[in-house]
């Protein structure tokens, strides 16, 4: 077998002619060393058998212990796994691009380890070649993972086609890896990311409020919430609002702002945001102030459905109507009702999470 072709690639502004040609081997079935910020690994084509054949002989790996699968954007990991829990859109909200691998149940009713590395040569790679890349550690079995290129050569250079040579790797560690296929999860290698940091991001519980706007109903609902959570002392749940409206950046109303201040809460420095995939993906549970925002949360993430309620649902009111109105250009009068129907459904929600 011939010599790997080695180049040299600046790992801050590398070089595209270089990165083409390792798509362009990698599509083909071939073998590319290449750097992460964690260790250099051995990337290949997912679906070329050929070419997982002669990492499996490489990595004298068993076959029943599958690469983890390398992606560009955070939203690739959905077309890998399925039940996705809570835990690891917090996870890699947090940690992605990072020294994080997240195993997740596959769509094959297996598991899969997922990883999005944060490293502009691999990230430009995987996402040239449009293809699934696994990426396993450049050595061989019972050596140490590569944390620079000379190491990751040394054993290698008649066993891939090419090389890319961008100096040591940033952190000099491999990914810490999380199963999150069990319950609770449990971390099958700590590394890159400490134990303690993995548990506080997991640990954390978020409450998502929505409405329309985001300047008036879901303000008040998460000051107030906030303010009975730090007089109970509890520093374990983080509280987000967010609209369904596409208008960004606008303050909360004056009326609502007068209505917080009464209570001792400051919402000047608040700015509404339009309610995103992401946010209702990483939150635990979700409350909406209308059957509207209900039926648009569940357009946005059909999954959510078992985390997501209507607040009035927790207020102590004897009518049929669930929906909180919308108090945009109403009296004060109808601001002051519409916020006692919120603390008092705030009330039950405190008692409950």
């Amino acid at each position: 077998m011939s010599y790997a072709k080695i180049v040299k690639v600046d790992p801050i502004n590398p070089q595209q002619n270089y990165l083409r040609e390792a798509v362009e081997v990698l599509t083909k079935g071939g073998l590319v060393i290449m750097p992460t910020e964690t260790v250099y690994g051995i990337a290949a084509n997912a679906l070329n058998k050929k070419a997982i054949d002669r990492l499996y002989e490489i990595k004298q790996r068993p076959r029943d212990k599958q690469f983890s699968v390398h992606i560009d954007e955070k939203e690739k990991m959905e077309a890998l796994a399925r039940d996705i829990p809570v835990s690891a859109y917090k996870l890699i909200d947090k940690f992605w691009p990072g020294p994080l691998t997240v195993v997740l149940k596959s769509k094959d009713k297996n598991s899969i380890g997922v990883r999005m590395p944060d490293d502009k040569i691999a990230l430009s790679i995987i996402a040239q070649s449009k293809i699934p890349i696994v990426c396993p550690s450049a050595n061989l079995s019972g050596r140490p993972a590569p944390v620079n290129f000379q190491e990751a050569i040394k054993d290698l250079k008649r066993l891939v086609d090419f090389a890319i040579d961008a100096g040591s790797t940033r952190l000099q560690v491999e990914s810490s890896v999380v199963d999150l296929t069990v319950e609770p999860w449990r971390i099958l290698r700590e590394a890159a990311i400490d134990r303690q940091d993995i548990e506080a991001v997991t640990k954390e519980k978020i409450v998502l409020f929505v409405c329309t706007g985001n300047s008036c109903r879901s303000v008040m609902a998460k000051g107030f919430l906030e303010k009975r959570l730090k007089e109970k002392g509890r520093q374990d749940l983080k509280v987000l609002s967010a609209g369904i409206m596409m208008s960004e950046g606008l303050q909360a109303t004056n009326e609502t702002r007068e209505l917080l201040a009464r209570e001792g809460i400051d919402v000047s420095g608040h700015h509404s945001q339009r309610v995103t995939k992401d946010m209702i993906k990483k939150s635990d549970i979700i409350l909406v102030m209308e059957k509207l925002h209900e039926k648009r949360i569940l357009e946005l993430a059909p999954e959510a459905k078992l985390r997501l309620f209507l607040l009035k649902e927790f207020a102590k009111i004897n009518d049929n109507n669930l929906d909180i109105a919308d108090p945009i250009a109403k009296p004060m009068e109808f601001y002051e009702q519409t916020f006692r129907i919120i603390k008092e459904a705030i009330d039950k929600v405190v008692e409950i999470i």
